[in-house]
């Protein structure tokens, strides 16, 4: 398998672990956020705002099945990308999916600041954010938890997580 797909809530680090695991392994590294706003021209919020969920869903998961066919790559996808078609079978025979989890509070507190990078969760008080975040990590649980792996990353350094990561991709 030549292709890894981080999954896992928005704030969890998948970017910031995509990035040193694409280096450690010497691949590709594809932040399907990034990817969307570059290919699209305008920021997921704004893209949100303008346009709603749906249509951003639709074609993120467009953007997901293009990296099917791109050797030695490590892929962070959104945090709902999981949910929407049937993206986790598809990543689950691309490659090596990986849950990077991490409590809700965590979540919480990584998110708190980010607020207006973030359309699921823009102006909402730490109240309206838990409960935000405890209603869609319901939801998505199911989907992440047919990852190939599963990490915590609370309380570990993410030299740690990549070298996990590295094991099981090796294997």
């Amino acid at each position: 398998m030549n292709k890894v797909y981080l999954i896992g809530f928005m704030g969890v680090g998948k970017s910031s672990i995509g990035k040193k695991l694409a280096q450690e392994l010497g691949y590709n590294f594809i932040d399907l956020d990034d990817a969307f706003e570059k290919k699209y021209k305008i920021s997921i919020h704004r893209f949100f705002e303008k346009y709603g969920e749906e249509l951003f869903r639709e074609l993120e998961y467009q953007l997901l099945t293009s990296t099917f066919k791109i050797s030695n790559v490590v892929v962070a996808t959104g945090g709902g990308t999981v949910c929407y078609h049937d993206a986790m079978g598809q990543m689950n025979l691309n490659g090596l999916t990986v849950y990077l989890k991490m409590p809700v509070g965590g979540i919480v507190e990584r998110l708190k600041n980010v607020q207006r990078k973030r359309p699921l969760i823009t102006g909402k008080n730490e109240t309206e954010l838990l409960n935000t975040i405890i209603e869609r990590l319901d939801n998505r649980l199911p989907y992440y938890q047919m990852a190939g792996i599963t990490l915590d990353v609370i309380d570990i350094d993410m030299t740690e997580l990549v070298e996990r990561i590295k094991k099981e991709h090796n294997e």
